[in-house]
């Protein structure tokens, strides 16, 4: 990217972070189309994906930046954001292989996405498996907090060392607070943890009426709980601020240390 240009970017979004009348657009936005389930309304390369187009344009960027060869996510449901993770690595290798004059072969590829879900529904994991991107995914299904689990995603990972962190199931202060504790120490120095739907805490108390979570009772308490011993972490702000609109407001963590 030109220098110019980055140092306009970056002007603009430590602007965003002042601009009141953007913030509240951004926040009305979330709190109108939430109950609609505008979220569900999109797809990656095929496949349903459960997210903001702004968040997945944030994830496809820190992808590209980081570089990782794992990305660890919990929270599977039609699996987009597995096949987003997946093809974002696919480019990674062509680049690899570009640069390093080899004949790219996907199915040798070391780069992994690796899912864990409680349920991972048949006509899902079908899907997913019948995917272009398939031979870059690995599922297990479980609870992401359960110890055997752990143990499994802790026996894969040991084989990777540049690992990013997606987390995105169970939404209740102590689950999250938990995968916290037990994924976020796999994510690489200069890499992200992200946890998704802290946006929970700023919305109305009666949107959850069918859920166990709501505010005082969701991702973003668990992230301040969890900072509050870990100050090998530490809320990447400029994400937010740039994108205005995100389910992730102090979800975009990065280990600093």
């Amino acid at each position: 990217m030109n220098n110019e240009f980055e140092q306009e970017v970056i002007g603009r979004i430590a602007a965003n972070a002042h601009n009141g009348a953007m913030i509240s657009a951004g926040q009305e936005f979330l709190r109108s189309t939430t109950e609609p389930k505008y979220s569900y309304n999109f797809s990656c390369l095929g496949r349903p994906i459960i997210q903001y187009p702004q968040d997945m344009v944030a994830m496809q960027e820190l992808i590209w930046e980081i570089k990782p060869d794992l990305i660890i996510e919990t929270g599977i449901a039609h699996g987009g954001s597995l096949i987003l993770s997946a093809s974002m690595l696919a480019l990674l290798d062509m680049t690899d292989a570009i640069e390093s004059g080899i004949t790219l072969n996907p199915r040798e590829s070391r780069r992994k996405v690796l899912g864990i879900d409680i349920d991972i529904r048949a006509h899902n994991r079908a899907a997913i498996e019948a995917h272009p991107m398939a031979s870059r995914i690995q599922m297990i299904q479980g609870s992401s907090i359960a110890p055997e689990i752990i143990g499994q995603v802790y026996a894969i990972a040991a084989n990777y060392s540049r690992i990013l962190v997606f987390l995105d199931s169970n939404h209740t202060h102590d689950h999250v607070l938990a995968e916290l504790e037990a994924y976020a120490p796999l994510t690489s120095r200069d890499s992200y943890c992200v946890v998704f739907d802290t946006v929970v805490e700023d919305m109305p108390k009666e949107m959850f009426p069918d859920r166990p979570w709501g505010p005082g009772n969701n991702p973003k308490t668990a992230v301040w709980e969890y900072l509050k011993t870990h100050p090998e972490f530490e809320i990447d702000k400029s994400i937010q601020h740039k994108l205005l609109i995100t389910v992730a407001p102090d979800g975009y963590l990065k280990r600093v240390k």
